[in-house]
């Protein structure tokens, strides 16, 4: 770890010149005297750091020392710089290890194409936090020592033992056989089995875990991407009412927002669409097509329609002008 920080430390002062112990210790998440100390390791390990004292002054490299880090093209390293700024510190809780990649990262470009990519990444915007209707999409927080422990566990082959809350249920312990983690749309999930059935456990919810010393029961090798297709499969068909309904395109949008899922879509005539999507339950669609009004028509189940209808019915009645 303290060999990692050294290595940020001086990409650091590569990159921004002269900086104090102060900003370097917030940059690299240590205190103050770490950094004073990191210095001192650099200084007898022959790397030229020098430091200036007064107002404006700090630590930096004497000029012409670079650090070889070499492999990366100009595309290779924007595409990751790219990635890297799309939100990556939400993932399964790598802020630090991002923030020191990409440092690596644009060291390693000539310099020639430094200044080139770090200013292409600011004309790249990758899943920002809200869309043009100024919705917040909201990421799911997992705490630092719980997410760290979680991703020991994956990467390790080891049981892990997690405080989970379900919902509407009392958080409970559970001992689990970790297969992997799936990030999606900043929601994260654990693939688990447990006790040999197949479990997926939303990371939000993991109050607390730790890492068992026993080795997990897993298979060696692992197709996540086909797995989560069969879970989310499972878990569309478990419960959940579809719905075949017709809307005006303009908003498709907002159906989509309130829908599980969409099965099914294809245009009609007369130009609407008619899709088929999931629904938590019948409360939950009529709810999300009284919304709509008469920009979408349920067409099945019909036990939705007559409930639409009774409920148009009621509205009708209450403001029927009486005069």
């Amino acid at each position: 770890m303290r060999a990692d920080r050294l290595v940020s430390l001086v990409l650091l002062l590569r990159r921004h010149g002269r900086m104090t112990a102060d900003t370097l210790a917030r940059e690299l998440e240590v205190s103050t005297r770490t950094v004073l100390r990191d210095i001192e390791a650099l200084s007898a390990a022959g790397v030229p750091v020098y430091a200036e004292r007064g107002r404006h002054g700090g630590f930096g490299l004497l000029p012409g020392f670079r650090t070889e880090l070499t492999g990366l093209n100009h595309d290779e390293a924007l595409a990751l710089l790219t990635a890297g700024a799309a939100r990556g510190e939400q993932v399964f809780g790598l802020s630090s290890a991002l923030a020191s990649a990409m440092r690596k990262v644009v060291d390693a470009l000539p310099e020639s194409h430094r200044a080139i990519a770090s200013d292409g990444v600011q004309r790249f915007l990758v899943e920002p936090e809200t869309d043009l209707l100024s919705r917040r999409l909201g990421a799911d927080e997992v705490p630092d020592t719980t997410m760290i422990e979680v991703r020991r566990a994956v990467l390790a082959g080891h049981k892990l033992r997690i405080h989970y809350a379900a919902t509407g249920q009392t958080p409970q312990w559970r001992t689990v056989d970790p297969i992997g983690l799936v990030t999606v749309r900043d929601r994260g999930y654990l693939l688990a089995t447990r006790s040999g059935a197949d479990r997926t456990y939303r990371l939000s919810r993991v109050l607390a875990a730790e890492e068992l010393p026993e080795a997990a029961q897993r298979p060696n090798r692992v197709d996540l991407d086909r797995i989560w297709r069969e879970r989310s499969a499972q878990f569309l068909s478990d419960g959940h009412l579809t719905v075949l309904v017709r809307v005006n395109p303009a908003r498709r949008e907002d159906l989509l927002d309130t829908a599980l899922a969409v099965r099914a879509e294809e245009p009609e005539e007369d130009g609407r669409l008619r899709l088929e999507v999931t629904f938590q339950d019948a409360r939950h669609a009529e709810w999300a097509l009284w919304q709509l009004g008469t920009d979408a028509e349920a067409l099945a189940p019909m036990s939705l329609r007559s409930s639409l209808h009774d409920r148009a019915s009621a509205m009708a009645t209450r403001y029927r002008d009486s005069s």
